[in-house]
């Protein structure tokens, strides 16, 4: 047998052995005298569970659902049901997930955990009925886990958005969810997610009249507007929170936000203004303004900043040669970065420093520094890997393929298989279009780290986008998604994978979710041309100007567009 797979084995069989009792070896123990008729769960699982495992482990969920379901009749042990339901609701094996989950009950199963798995599974029979019980259950548990676990079933357990909106609906008309703020903004949120802007008023109302004059609820108020095209009016209620704010630094910080959603950096940058200030407060509000370039407004900070205080600590010299190097005063920028004298701080500023100098065409010195930070043994690992990883960026920046091999090449030498490097690299390859060389980087990434979900991720993602090797594609992603369930950026790459698939519908579901967990320009790009494929042109349309409007040069934005004309 070999090394990994004795080493899984013994993995495996000590983890059954010092497993939770299942409810009949429970039984059996405590009547004295009586021969256990349980069969060791080590002995009669092990097979299964270890075909599940690899399963699991290949991403092929359909076989790990079954093995792991297998493994569960045969330990007759709860901890086993509960994670082979798991796995059958991610397989989306709703047969397999039921007769798991009974199961688990049988084996005395119970809490909020639970709970869940019933309500996604009667949300996904259809019986609407069953599944408000489960959630109104979870709903009136104590603390904050069991609306959280209800909001996270209707935002991902269902096909439908417009079954998920009913369900919601319905438990706003029973009064069931808990009397919290943040709860109600949560389903609030949810329910923008869902475009459902009728029952989002309605949970606002809901809002107001439970907590009156409290801010957030505003805050609610305005994301609503935003989402409705009321740019306007949202501007003008956030203006009157920012009134009420006062010293309530976290308060604050929501109101900027919701102007960064909106695309009114300045706006944003003058509620932080207001209030107590501190580096961390200073830095956002550079960004803001960098973000908005607007570089006067950046220029009386960095004024105001640089004559705060006679002897600027490393921090803040390197904020200021942060807003210096922006505006473009690049031995400004330069002087202040020297002048950061040690700290952690001093690793970022002779980075920035390099980039300065190629700005400043000293491109020589630029590359020296770099060098000399790569072999420095007073530096940390970390800050020596990224002046590689800087090295071959402004390569790239020059088009200089050669120059930003060789310094990846040197990075790898230094950090044999460091997955930044690596990752750094294949992303490169891919913009290059050489798709088998990106593979082999995010393929030696997995090799060392299997689980390594940004590079499982990105390796199926470029196989379906670039290749049409989708089955293979899939089995990579299902592994992310198994790791990560609600991690936007893997919802997107399996609905695209889907989509390559040719199962559009499904696609769309996923897709939708996607854009539901992050309103970002890819995935509404990817969503815009399955339902433009679809026939859904008009629709389509929409997610394309909203693909515009975050980020007008996104890559795949420019080729949705090219392939479907829209």
């Amino acid at each position: 047998m070999p090394v990994a797979l004795r080493t899984l084995c013994f993995i495996l069989v000590a983890t059954l052995a010092t497993a939770p009792l299942s409810a009949a070896e429970h039984a059996a123990r405590a009547k004295p005298g009586k021969a256990a008729t349980v069969a060791d769960p080590t002995s009669v699982s092990l097979e299964p569970l270890l075909a599940g495992e690899f399963a699991l482990q290949s991403g092929r969920l359909d076989e790990a659902a079954k093995s792991y379901l297998d493994a569960a009749r045969a330990a007759e042990d709860v901890a086993l049901a509960e994670r082979a339901t798991r796995i059958a609701l991610l397989a989306k094996d709703d047969k397999r997930a039921a007769e798991a989950l009974e199961l688990w009950r049988k084996q005395g199963g119970d809490g909020l955990n639970l709970a869940a798995a019933e309500a996604v599974l009667a949300i996904r029979r259809g019986d609407e009925r069953a599944a408000r019980k489960y959630l109104t259950q979870l709903l009136a548990a104590p603390g904050d886990s069991g609306w959280r676990q209800a909001l996270g079933v209707l935002s991902g357990g269902s096909r439908d958005p417009k079954q998920s909106a009913r369900l919601l609906e319905r438990l706003v008309k029973d009064d069931a969810i808990p009397n919290k703020l943040p709860a109600w903004l949560a389903f609030g949120g949810l329910a923008q997610g869902l475009e459902q802007p009728e029952l989002v008023e309605r949970i606002v109302a809901e809002v107001v009249e439970r907590f009156p004059g409290e801010a957030r609820v505003g805050l609610l108020r305005a994301s609503q507007l935003r989402e409705a095209g009321k740019e306007d009016e949202a501007r003008k209620l956030l203006a009157s929170l920012a009134d009420q704010a006062g010293k309530d630094a976290e308060l604050r910080r929501a109101i900027a936000d919701e102007y960064h959603r909106l695309g009114d950096y300045q706006a944003a940058e003058a509620v932080l203004a207001r209030g107590p200030q501190d580096d961390q407060t200073f830095a956002l509000r550079a960004a803001l303004l960098a973000q908005s370039e607007d570089k006067q407004s950046l220029t009386r900070l960095y004024e105001e900043l640089r004559s705060s205080a006679a002897e600027p600590v490393p921090q803040r010299r390197l904020l200021l040669g942060q807003m210096a190097e922006f505006l473009d005063r690049f031995d400004e920028a330069l002087e202040w970065y020297r002048g950061v004298p040690g700290g952690e701080q001093r690793w970022a500023a002779r980075l920035r420093s390099a980039n300065v100098l190629h700005e400043l065409k000293r491109d020589a010195e630029a590359y020296k520094l770099l060098r000399e930070l790569q072999s420095d043994a007073a530096a940390d690992d970390e800050s020596r890997r990224d002046a590689y990883l800087l090295e071959a960026s402004l390569h790239e920046k020059d088009k200089d393929q050669p120059g930003e091999l060789d310094a990846y090449a040197r990075g790898l030498a230094a950090f044999p298989d460091d997955p930044e490097i690596l990752y750094a690299r294949a992303l490169g390859w891919e913009r290059h279009d050489d798709v088998p060389r990106a593979e082999a980087d995010l393929r030696k990434i997995l090799v060392a780290e299997p689980d390594n979900v940004a590079a499982l991720n990105a390796l199926g993602y470029t196989l379906a986008d670039r290749t049409t090797r989708y089955q293979e594609a899939l089995q990579l992603i299902e592994r992310a998604r198994t790791a990560e369930p609600d991690n936007p950026a893997i919802v997107d790459s399996y609905g695209w994978v889907l989509y390559r698939l040719g199962r559009n519908e499904e696609a769309i579901v996923e897709l939708r979710r996607a854009l539901t967990l992050q309103k970002d320009a890819e995935i509404a790009a990817h969503l815009a041309e399955v339902l433009w494929v679809t026939g859904r042109k008009d629709e389509a349309r929409k997610y394309f100007d909203q693909s515009r409007k975050i980020d007008p040069d996104n890559r795949s934005l420019a080729r949705a567009l090219e392939k479907t004309g829209a």
